[in-house]
Formats: C-alpha cells, sequence, structure tokens
C-alpha cells in the first residue's frame, strides 16, 4: 500500500480541494494524499471507497460519545431553527447563560466565572491574558511572565507558543520573536520541587502565573505524574501568593478517569481552560473560567480595569446548545464507567510492547493508552499500516497512542490495540 493509504479511485473533489488547501502540521511539498471521509457515526470514519476506519483518537481527543450521536444532533438542529448566532456584545441568550450556570455547577471550589471563546489556544491565550491584568489590577507592576513546565503544549498562537516546551515543542523557529518565559521540571522528585520551590519565591515579583496540564502532558509527549505532584504545585503557589492556570483542554471531561483532572488531586486552580470534548466533538467551544478572587479583581468603576477581549463567536447558540447534549450525555450514561474499563483494557492490550526493541515506555490513563518509541520521525512508517489494519490512530512525534471515544465497544477496543501492539512490532523487528 502507498504512503498515502489513499483509495484508488479519489472522489473529483479531493484532488482539486488539495490545490488549494492549506493543512495543519504538514509540509505541503509532495504530500501524500490525505484520506477523504465521508461520514462518521459511532467510532466509525467512512471513506468514499467503502472502507472504514475505527478512530482511535476521537478527531484530537474531541469526541468522547462517538460520532454523530442522535442527542447533540437533535439539540443543535433544534437550536439552529431559532437562533444560530447572536453577538455577546450587550446582548445574551439562554443557552450560554445556562452554560455558565452548569459548568461552574460542576467545577471543583469557586470556579464561578466562564469567559467563552471558540478554540483552547484561545482559552489559554485569555487566560494569560486575566492572570497578567489581575497583578495590573490591583496595583501591582512587573508580573507579567509566566512559568510552564517541559514537555508542556497549549496551542500554537503566539502567546500560547512562548509557554510551550521550547526545545521538545514544534515552535523552535519561532525563537527570539516570542515573550520570553520561565520553563521548569514538573517537580516530581525532593530535589526538583526544592527548585521549584526556589524559583517561585526568588522570581516571585516577574511571575504572573504557573501553567500545566493536569496528570498528563498532551502534544508534548503524553507524559504523565501523579495527583500528589499536582496537590504540591497548587500548595508551592499558594506559599508565594501565585496564581495557578490549569490546561484542563486535554484532559476535562473524563478523559483521566475523573470529570476534571484537577479532581484527582483534590485542588481548584485559580483559573482553569477547556475545549476539545467540551461539544462532544461537534462545534467549536472553549472556556477560561476563573474564580472569584480573580474576577473581582476586575471590578471597579474604571473601565480600564474590565477584560477587553471578544471573540467573534464566543458563546455561539449552536455550540452551547451541542454542549449541554454533551453534559446531558455524561449525566444520563456512564461515561466514567466507560472510561475506567477503557483504561483497563488499554492497559492489558498495549502491554504485549513492553519489551520490545525501540520501545521506551508503554503507560496509561484513564482512556488514554501511549506506546514510546526510542527515536521520532516513525510516523510516515507507522501510520499507512495501522491504516492498513483498519484504524485510525495519527502518531507523533515518538509516541503511538490511543484515545479512543469513550462509547467504544471491547471488540473495537481489542482491534485497537491488536493493530498497534503489530505494527509496533513490525517497526521493531525491521529497525532491529
Amino acid at each position: 500500500m502507498p504512503d498515502s493509504a489513499a483509495p484508488p479511485t479519489a472522489p473529483d473533489w479531493l484532488q482539486a480541494g488539495m490545490d488549494h488547501l492549506w493543512l495543519p502540521y504538514t509540509q505541503m511539498r509532495n504530500l501524500p494524499t490525505p484520506l477523504p471521509i465521508v461520514s462518521a457515526e459511532g467510532v466509525r470514519l467512512h471513506l468514499p471507497d467503502g472502507r472504514s476506519l475505527i478512530d482511535g483518537i476521537s478527531s484530537w481527543w474531541t469526541v468522547c460519545h462517538g460520532y454523530n450521536h442522535p442527542h447533540i444532533r437533535k439539540a443543535v438542529v433544534e437550536q439552529i431553527q431559532h437562533l444560530p448566532h447572536v453577538m455577546l456584545g450587550g446582548l445574551v441568550h439562554e443557552p450560554v447563560a445556562r452554560l455558565a450556570t452548569r459548568l461552574t455547577a460542576m467545577l471543583p471550589g469557586d470556579l464561578d466565572h466562564v469567559f467563552f471563546s471558540e478554540s483552547g489556544s484561545v482559552s489559554v491565550e485569555v487566560a494569560m491574558k486575566m492572570a497578567i491584568q489581575y497583578w495590573i489590577n490591583r496595583g501591582v507592576a512587573g508580573r507579567h511572565r509566566f512559568v510552564s513546565f517541559r514537555f508542556g503544549y497549549h496551542g500554537d498562537t503566539m502567546a500560547c507558543m512562548s509557554i510551550c516546551d521550547p526545545d521538545e515543542g514544534m515552535h523552535g523557529l519561532f525563537a527570539g520573536c516570542l515573550p520570553e518565559q520561565i520553563i521548569a521540571d514538573v517537580p516530581r522528585s525532593t530535589e526538583q520541587r526544592a527548585a521549584f520551590r526556589q524559583l517561585l519565591k526568588q522570581r516571585r515579583g516577574e511571575i504572573a502565573a504557573v501553567i500545566i496540564e493536569p496528570l498528563v502532558q498532551g502534544a508534548g509527549g503524553l507524559k504523565m505524574y501523579d495527583a500528589e505532584t499536582l496537590a504540591f504545585i497548587r500548595q508551592a503557589c499558594d506559599a508565594q501568593d501565585h496564581l495557578l492556570i490549569l490546561d484542563e483542554i486535554m484532559t476535562g471531561f473524563g478523559r483521566t478517569g475523573t470529570m476534571f483532572a484537577c479532581q484527582q488531586a483534590d485542588m481548584v486552580p485559580d483559573i482553569a481552560t477547556f475545549s476539545k470534548a467540551l461539544t462532544g466533538g461537534t462545534l467549536p467551544l472553549a472556556a477560561t473560567v476563573a474564580t472569584r478572587r480573580v474576577f473581582e479583581a476586575f471590578l471597579s468603576d474604571s473601565p480600564s480595569t474590565a477584560l477587553m477581549h471578544g471573540p467573534t463567536y464566543m458563546g455561539n447558540p449552536l455550540a452551547c446548545a451541542a454542549a449541554h447534549a454533551s453534559l446531558d450525555l455524561f449525566e444520563r450514561e456512564p461515561r466514567l464507567q466507560q472510561v475506567a474499563a477503557i483504561e483497563t483494557r488499554l492497559r492489558d492490550g498495549l502491554s504485549a510492547c513492553r519489551g520490545l526493541n525501540g520501545v521506551l515506555d508503554v503507560r496509561t490513563k484513564g482512556a488514554i493508552g501511549v506506546v514510546e518509541l526510542d527515536r521520532a520521525g516513525e510516523a510516515n512508517w507507522l501510520k499507512p499500516r495501522l491504516i492498513a489494519e483498519g484504524v485510525w490512530v495519527r502518531p507523533f512525534g515518538n509516541i503511538v497512542y490511543l484515545m479512543p471515544p469513550f462509547v467504544i465497544e471491547p471488540v473495537d477496543l481489542d482491534r485497537l490495540t491488536a493493530a498497534v501492539v503489530k505494527v509496533v512490532s513490525d517497526w521493531s523487528r525491521e529497525r532491529a
């Protein structure tokens, strides 16, 4: 099979479109033809030649309830019939008001104030802007830098790039163009914790906030750490009066085994960001949620203390309707039990990769399974062979991973893990 794994007779719109499309994370010169998808339901993606693939990564970790879920589809259809969109500048609508109320009731502590946007990157930008202006509004000068972590990833917009890992990430080309931030090791060991405390103390006057992905660092390598480490970071921030931002864009809404990853550490951030699974993978929506303490720093008689930010489609009624339907499904169906069952099956199914030549680690957390290889750049070899096994899995860097929809049946999950084991085993033998 050719590396593109393209169907033998592609639809006419495919090549015409590829003459004009600019695709993400892709060198467009000599690009293999991407797979055309004409429909999807449950955990399956359907191609025009009649093939179907089991989606092992939930369309970048969003489709937690499976594709084309009838409850979400019904909610969006009903919403579009009477209010597809209205701006939130001076106006408001019921779906967004009820969604803000519903989200804050679900979240721990006093995460009580929701600012909506359209993408995860923008929600992080908003969080960073909130953190800096929090100190400005309190009359504290100079606190404009962020502490982030090696292997961290928070998005591709300019401010977000500055808090991603500068060495392991994908944004090294922009070195010198981005704000200089403070990159630390995730403080797992005693020595790292002592160094982290000292860092927060020594640079207290310039730090606006600490930001981290809780329990699992996503696109920076799917590195995992324990809840006790997350609780320590909260305590260390409290000791020096630093704001803590949790990027729950990937981890939120059940992916790590609890509704929100921070719940496993029994802690509350000052600001949290959410997106991806918020609408069940149907429409773009993100949320930046702040505690009462942060929100109140923006309240005064002066317009200059207001948060001057406003995405055009923020709180879009269609997206809010989809989010409500997604939250309905979390309430009505056993999603967290499904995640627990997926974790066990991923752990068992991927264990055959342990000990293979070239495999550094196999790890799981919730509905996340990772096989880490000893070298990067293997995706072009691995991906077409995974497609040949009837699965859609998109390795990146030195990581082959699974993040299936929570509704996946055991037989399909076993097909996913078996495909990964077979292809990684073949890769291991070929490189020997």
